[in-house]
């Protein structure tokens, strides 16, 4: 049996037409934890951490949360949120070295997303539509590391709150942020770190840049994979501006679940899409 793996950071609870579970991530906050699974009400997090004063933090799956799902595939395809700024994929890889050493005909690989959300919800997408062809082990894998080089993600922010709490971007560039309805618009860098790339005042011009950036990325017209943190009024205002050039085009919109709604914060929107 072939099965795709992915940390909760895809914001996927489940995937027609293929073998698939989500690993969840825990968000940290005082005594209280939020287990990123389909029982986690995000909404029920977000205003817990809104009036929230303490230190709040993730902690990524274990080896042993891995493994267990491992168990019964012959061939797994794991998707990690990426390694410039978690210690999943890490873990991930030592799930698999441990597993492989007691099942060594099992075949594991495990792709960095250098991303998360919806570039790895991409990135799974294509994996499933190659589960069922006479494609080998390797060459899934091959196609896969491929297509992650043909896939980019922008997203825009009203708060990086907990992000510069947990270290993941600079606290002075965080300051500047949500002050006068300053959004910032960045991207994953090819490090899989958070790359600013302007900040926008008001909810329009950071809608409007995101749709811009992307044609400036090469955007042509392909999949576009949409997640927001209760923000579906610029999901769809950025799918609309797509659609506008490229009629066509298979544009869909997601919500974040925890680990996503986290970092990303009320308002957060994260766009991903094919440049080829």
């Amino acid at each position: 049996m072939r099965k795709i793996i992915a940390d909760s950071s895809a914001n996927l609870l489940s995937l027609s037409g293929a073998a698939f579970q989500s690993i969840p991530m825990v968000i940290h906050a005082g005594e209280r934890d939020f287990l990123d699974d389909a029982r986690l009400d995000t909404g029920d997090m977000m205003d817990y951490l809104s009036t929230f004063k303490g230190r709040s933090g993730t902690a990524c799956p274990g080896p042993d949360g891995w493994m267990n799902a491992f168990a019964g595939a012959d061939e797994i395809f794991v998707v990690t949120i990426t390694s410039g700024l978690s210690g999943t994929y890490g873990s991930a890889m030592a799930a698999k070295d441990l597993y492989e050493q007691v099942h060594p005909k099992v075949k594991i690989h495990v792709f960095d997303s250098l991303s998360t959300g919806p570039e790895m919800q991409l990135l799974i997408e294509k994996l499933a539509s190659l589960l069922d062809t006479d494609l080998s082990f390797e060459e899934i894998r091959d196609a896969g590391e491929a297509y992650l080089r043909s896939t980019r993600m922008f997203f825009s922010l009203q708060s990086l709150h907990n992000l510069a709490q947990n270290g993941r971007v600079n606290k002075l560039v965080a300051g500047a942020i949500g002050i006068l309805n300053i959004r910032i618009l960045a991207t994953a860098s090819p490090e899989g770190t958070i790359a600013p790339v302007e900040k926008c005042r008001g909810e329009k011009k950071a809608q409007n840049a995101m749709a811009a950036k992307m044609l400036e990325a090469g955007y042509k017209g392909g999949k576009v994979r949409i997640h927001h943190a209760e923000n579906p009024e610029t999901a769809q205002a950025v799918k609309a501006a797509l659609l506008e050039k490229f009629p066509a085009a298979d544009i869909e919109i997601g919500t974040c679940r925890g680990l996503c709604s986290y970092y990303a914060e009320r308002g957060g929107v994260l766009t991903a899409f094919e440049t080829a």
